[in-house]
């Protein structure tokens, strides 16, 4: 058998499913796919456990903005980095938004954007997320600079990014409780400092939304194999009552079933 051949019977790893459902988010962005088939191919691929399982997915959609290259290659490569390189986008890549205001209202900063060396943001009698958990980065170190004045800011970082909080409170406050957990190798830190005035900023770390809805997938399939397996005891319990019932009735009246 040829290694092309074994190929599609290796294992995939979270960091292949990760790489594929990078290529469904650029298709369902670009109309390549609608809502209800973006779900459908997101739910299978991390449903998926082989190479062979994860390629058909995306055997039709181009990859990253390439010509028709394979979906998913069939050769386990190293991966620079653990996946923090390729997050680092250096100085070529200036930022997505460098700012954000809200005054009686409120803003958001999620899922693939590129984050600035510094961001500035201002909430007045307002809300605001700046969400990093799918960000790019411009640096090693970036600082969110956030000035809440009877509003809010909520910053979520995901996990192995080290956080650093240097605000200051008055009549409000900053959340300190991601500080002092370290960061993973190679991993971005981001310093939070600014004003809350009657506000607050707050720091949460949460897994990306990807990584949640696998882990959601993997107890949803534990329990439905729980299920099956309670319904296989049971049957078979069932089945043992009906034979020594059956064996019952044989043992006393022996030509009954004879005269059958």
């Amino acid at each position: 058998m040829t290694d092309d051949a074994a190929a599609p019977d290796l294992r995939a790893s979270d960091a292949d499913r990760e790489r594929v459902a990078d290529i469904l988010r650029d298709a369902l962005a670009e109309g390549r796919l609608d809502m209800e088939e973006f779900g459908e191919r997101l739910d299978a691929t991390y449903r998926a456990r082989t190479y062979g399982e994860l390629a058909p997915i995306t055997r039709d959609l181009p990859d990253r903005g390439a010509p028709a290259v394979p979906a998913v290659s069939l050769t386990k490569d190293a991966q620079p980095g653990g996946g923090w390189g390729e997050r680092i986008v250096g100085a070529g890549d200036s930022g997505s938004s460098s700012w954000a205001v809200a005054v009686m209202s409120g803003f958001q900063r999620k899922g693939r954007w590129t984050a600035p060396r510094r961001f500035n943001c201002f909430a007045f009698w307002g809300g605001g997320e700046v969400d990093l958990r799918e960000a790019y980065f411009e640096d090693r170190e970036i600082v969110i600079n956030a000035v809440a004045i009877m509003g809010g800011v909520d910053v979520i970082v995901p996990p192995g990014v080290e956080v650093v909080v240097r605000g200051v409170g008055i009549m409000g406050g900053f959340d300190h409780r991601e500080e002092g957990v370290p960061g993973e190798p190679g991993a971005p830190r981001v310093i939070v400092t600014g004003l809350a005035f009657w506000g607050g900023v707050g720091v949460q770390r949460k897994l990306p939304r990807a990584e949640k809805q696998r882990l959601r997938e993997e107890r949803r399939q534990e329990r439905l194999e729980r299920r099956q397996e309670r319904r296989r005891e049971l049957e078979s319990s069932v089945q043992d009552h009906m034979d020594r019932y059956d064996d019952l009735i044989k043992k006393r009246h022996p030509h009954r079933h004879e005269d059958r």
